[in-house]
């Protein structure tokens, strides 16, 4: 596996291979799991699971993915996280869902 350029040796580029190296580095692999979310989102709508709240999520951090601006991952990530500090009273028992449902989310402690 190639290992990613350091900023010391990026810097050493001219700025349009610079620019070239980091869409070379990156854009087959980031193509796939784009094609991956596609498809997924393709599956859910085909079995009527589209509704679900992980699958609302996914639709609305494209929404963001797309918006042009700055940092994207990290307000992604913040849209699909339970944004709540308080602990949980009482646990579901589930396992992490990757997206955060307001309307069950169990009693938080006070």
């Amino acid at each position: 596996m190639t290992q990613p350029r350091s900023p010391r040796t990026s810097a050493r580029l001219p700025a349009a291979a610079a620019q070239r190296a980091v869409v070379d580095h990156s854009f087959v692999p980031v193509r796939a799991k784009l094609i991956e979310v596609a498809a997924f989102l393709d599956r859910v709508e085909r079995y009527g699971a589209a509704g679900d709240f992980r699958c609302a999520a996914l639709r609305q951090a494209v929404k963001i993915l797309v918006d042009g601006k700055p940092a994207r991952a990290r307000r992604i990530l913040e849209q699909l996280s339970d944004p709540t500090v308080k602990p949980d009273l009482i646990t579901s028992g589930k396992a992490a869902l990757g997206a955060w449902q307001k309307s069950q989310s169990p009693k938080r402690a006070k």
